[in-house]
């Protein structure tokens, strides 16, 4: 059986971040790292050496674990990431999950397999909320989505906000039934189902949200379903680009004219939100900054391990066209 940094941290009494600390000649103290370097003896591990080579500036692998590849959003930011860890002599190992928890934990535990020097990650809810700051033994960010506070380094979109800006718009544009159709996996739709509801309960109207899962054939299915109804809502949010795709679609089988008999607004600048007529309100997200963000607090943490975590929250821009324009 092989024996992993966990059994170390075990034997040794401290955490598996403790461990790799000690391993990599980081700051801790002479009584800890005879205490680690014993373990390691009596267990039989064979200690990771990627933060002394790292420190010789030899090439390192970065692990970029995303929840859906073929999310646009995702494609974007594994670009930035890529370009990053290029110019910086690093090679990237790229995962898809579908935003599974099973998937997730199977390439963390790649990771930790590939010694890899870093990753980045964005998790669902169900896996971040799993992840405190001593579960894995390498350097993590946070992508797009938040974990428990004060547990690992994040760059996140203002999501509430960005939510909140979409329901006030379609509000000046005289729209008052306004529905949210959410992803029901990440911390992200909660965030911006959480903004659209207060935003909603602002303007003294009721907040009508459907949860599913965040993709395009999920979001049709539902979307279909919702506007099928005599009591549908005369305007619909979607939280993610794909989920948008759907929503157009199922509006389009159901001959409902944009923005005539439905407004629909959502998140992600794609070039197709702009060719499909009249074009579509969106969330325009800094892709290029949160990839670029993400790398440089890797770098840092990958440094200076003991820092502080930081959270890093950037705005999104509100991109306003046909789809939401009333008269």
């Amino acid at each position: 059986m092989t024996v992993g940094i966990r059994d170390v941290a075990r034997a040794a009494g401290v955490s598996t971040a403790t461990v790799s600390r000690a391993l990599g000649r980081g700051p801790v103290s002479d009584a800890v790292r005879e205490q680690v370097e014993a373990a390691v003896r009596a267990t039989g591990y064979r200690p990771n050496l990627s933060a002394r080579r790292l420190r010789s500036k030899a090439a390192q692998t970065i692990g970029l674990i995303v929840a859906d590849i073929r999310n646009p959003f995702f494609t974007a930011v594994s670009r930035a990431v890529e370009d990053a860890a290029y110019a910086a002599g690093m090679r990237v190992i790229l995962c898809n999950t579908d935003e599974d928890p099973a998937r997730e934990a199977m390439y963390l535990r790649l990771m930790e397999e590939e010694r890899v020097t870093g990753v980045i990650f964005a998790p669902t809810k169900v896996t971040a909320d799993g992840l405190t700051e001593d579960s894995l033994s390498f350097p993590t960010v946070f992508i797009d989505r938040s974990g428990l506070p004060g547990a690992h380094d994040s760059v996140v979109l203002d999501n509430a906000s960005a939510a909140a800006t979409l329901v006030d718009h379609l509000v000046a544009q005289g729209f008052s039934r306004i529905g949210g159709l959410f992803g029901s996996t990440s911390s992200t739709a909660r965030e911006r189902q959480a903004g659209y509801a207060a935003a909603m309960t602002r303007h003294d109207l009721t907040p009508l949200a459907r949860s599913v899962a965040p993709n395009a054939t999920a979001a049709e299915a539902e979307a279909a379903r919702w506007l099928s109804q005599s009591d549908r809502p005369e305007a619909l949010i979607l939280s993610n680009g794909l989920m948008l795709m759907g929503a157009v679609r199922a509006a389009r089988t159901l001959a409902l004219r944009v923005p005539g008999d439905l407004a629909l607004a959502g998140f992600d600048n794609e070039p197709w939100t702009d060719l499909v007529e009249p074009g579509l309100t969106v969330i325009e997200q800094p892709v290029a900054e949160i990839g670029a963000q993400a790398m440089r607090l890797l770098f840092e943490r990958i440094e200076s391990p003991d820092q502080p975590v930081r959270k890093v929250t950037l705005s999104g821009r509100a991109v306003l066209r046909g789809s939401t324009r009333r008269g």
